[in-house]
Parts: structure tokens; sequence; C-alpha cells
């Protein structure tokens, strides 16, 4: 039996990743920002509108460096529903996460319930673009500006979508790069665009970007000067050719995506018990994943909950779905009894209900339709 999993890493045409390789075997020069590296940069400038990117080993790292070079201290707002990267990086560079309830329309932060969490100790939102979903913009703005706080978004699953936030700028879409003092975007193997591992971090300030360039090689500024405690997180040669042949094809992956996410939702609209994902008009999608909400709350006599029995009835069929995200961040065990947070009753609901289904280019449409006769069999 084939095994089909959530997803299922994009890659280009062999010989045309192979033929990239040639420079690398001429040159010997495999990372410390190759020829491929800084042309990926600047292919990435470009796409995403954005002037001041660095590159990295992956994204996890992107933010964990992006946190630092803003010198953050205190609390940081964040979301409970995101994947364990998002409050670790929090953590890890010694801040206290603050979490959030999220809206249940987009799944994204709830820009209404931020300002009774800010505090004299707060220094920044972290916010997530889930799913592909775009965050409320203009709402953080707003807040950010009004207490003096940093915007950062967390834009894993949010690479080359493109939006109009209602921020009375006079503008058309823009990439989602350009907004807040900066964003993280995620180039894992899995993710709609891939550089192996990987990952970018793109900020509104010059001063950021020379600060993480320093970062991630060890805070070495020139060959006989080292400002800072830096770490090591460059992007190498191999990473930057996939990323700058895996380019050239985006427009069609996404393309290919959006064809399966538009039968998924032709099958399984109007099915009871089934909420799909709220798709906007005012944003251009990547089509980075398929969320569904099992929101039926019957059980079976052995009390497995309706998303759970679909889960189990795809993975005895060889189809993998994923809970994502569940549990909620702030139900995980190492931080359930450390923070003391208010409560985010839409997370931890949305949390029991989500499942993502299998999208990805070379998925057979065959596979999708058998995929919503499975789930429609269950919940019928």
């Amino acid at each position: 039996m084939e095994k089909i999993f959530v997803t299922r890493a994009s890659l280009p045409p062999f010989e045309e990743y192979t033929k990239m390789l040639e420079r690398i075997w001429d040159s010997a020069w495999l990372t410390n920002m190759g020829i491929y590296h800084e042309e990926l940069e600047k292919l990435l400038n470009e796409r995403l509108e954005s002037e001041n990117i660095s590159l990295f080993t992956n994204g996890h790292l992107a933010l964990e460096m992006l946190l630092e070079a803003f010198e953050l201290k205190g609390e940081v707002i964040t979301t409970p529903f995101s994947f364990a990267s998002t409050t670790h990086a929090i953590v890890r560079k010694g801040l206290t996460p603050v979490f959030c309830d999220i809206k249940e329309d987009d799944y994204t932060i709830d820009v209404s319930k931020i300002e009774p969490l800010i505090t004299k100790d707060t220094s920044a939102i972290l916010a997530v673009h889930v799913y592909g979903n775009i965050c409320d913009i203009a709402g953080l703005e707003r807040i950010c500006k009004k207490y003096g706080i940093k915007l950062i978004f967390d834009a894993a699953h949010a690479f080359y979508e493109r939006c109009t936030p209602d921020l009375d700028d006079g503008g058309g879409r823009k990439s989602v790069a350009v907004y807040g003092d900066a964003s993280m975007f995620s180039f894992h193997a899995t993710k709609v665009f891939n550089t192996i591992e990987g990952g970018a971090a793109c900020c509104r300030e010059p001063g950021i970007k020379e600060k993480l360039d320093r970062l991630k090689n060890f805070g070495i500024l020139d060959k006989e000067n080292v400002v800072c405690a830096g770490g090591n997180a460059k992007m190498n040669e191999f990473q930057a050719a996939m990323g700058i042949c895996n380019l050239k094809h985006i427009d069609e992956m996404i393309f290919l995506r959006k064809r399966i996410v538009e039968r998924y939702i032709e099958r399984l609209e109007g099915i009871k018990g089934i909420i799909l994902n709220n798709y906007k008009n005012n944003i251009e999608y990547n089509y980075a994943y398929m969320p569904i909400r099992i929101e039926r709350p019957a059980k079976n006599n052995e009390g497995i909950s309706s998303r759970d029995m679909v889960y189990n009835a795809l993975a005895q069929q060889g189809i993998y779905a994923r809970k994502y995200f569940y549990p909620c961040i702030n139900e995980y065990e190492c931080y359930k009894k450390i923070y003391k947070n208010p409560a985010t009753p839409a997370a931890l609901k949305i949390s029991q209900q989500i499942i993502t289904l299998p999208v990805y280019p070379q998925l057979d449409m065959k596979i999708v339709d058998k995929i919503c006769d499975i789930i429609i069999k269950v919940l019928d």
C-alpha cells in the first residue's frame, strides 16, 4: 500500500539541480555566503519585495536570531496555535511567552484580546500567519504603534503570499514580507518553497539585517573584528542551489496545489460536521495546507472524537493526515505548569477539531477523491 503523507517535498528536474552542482565542485566553495547564497538572496529580495533579507540554515534559527537582533526583553505576546518552534524561539532567547487566544474564522491571533495582555514588560507581539491565513496586520500595526512595541511575524506558512490589509496606504496587494518590523519564512523540505532545509528573515530596517548577518556568522564583522557572541546559522551552497531551482517553478507548484485544494472544497463543502478554511478575497494564497475542522461532537462507544475517527480511518488506508496543531503550545508539558496565562478556549477547541489533509503538487486527484470518500463515509 502506497503511503500518502500530508506533504511531499517539491523537487526540480534532476538534471537542473545537478547542473548547478558543477559550479560548486569547480569552486569548492560550499558555504560562507557563496555565489549561490548571494544569488538566492537577490532573487528573494525581488520576489518578496523586501530589500533586507538574510538567509539561514533553517527557519527556527532565523526566528531566534530575529528576536536577538531586536534586543527584546521581558514578555512577548504570541499564539498558542502554532508549531512548537514559535514559542521555543521566545523561551530560548530568555523571553517570557504570553499566550493570546485566536479567531475561529482563520485561526490567527485575536487582535481584540491582545491589549489586556500588554504590561510594562511587553516588548513585542509575535503573530503567526496560520496555514497561509494572514493575520489582521492593520490591527496589529495599530496596537504596536500605540504601545511602542515590535511586531514580528512567523510567516513559515505564508511564503510568496500577497495581501491588501486595511492600512490606509493607498496601495494594492503587497508581499506579506513587507509588513511589521520583520517576518520569518521557513524553507523546510515540507514547505511550498524549499531549500532542503532553510529559512530567511525579512526586516524593515537595514540595520537589523546587518545584525542578523553577523549573528548567523559567529558575530564576525570582518577578518579581524568579532563584535558579538553570534552563532552559526548560515545557509550553504547546496541549499541555495536547490532554492534557485525551486524558485523557477514556484508559480506552477502553487497552481497545482490550488487545483487540489479546490477539489477538496468541491467534495467536502456542505458536508454536515465539516468546517472548511475561510479563503478571503484580499489574499493571494500559496495553498500550503488543507485544514478542515470536524465539528461534530458525537463520539462512538469508545469515546473517540469524530476528528480522531476520521484520522484513524484515513491511516488505516495508508493516508496520514495530521492533527496540526494539537495539542496547543500552552498545553505542552514543558510550558503549562511554568507560565501563568489567560485561558485560550478558541485555540483549545480548534486544536481538538482540526486535521490537515494531504496537499502537494504530485498528489493524484484520485487519491484526493478517495480521501474525501473516506471522510464522508465516517461522518455519514
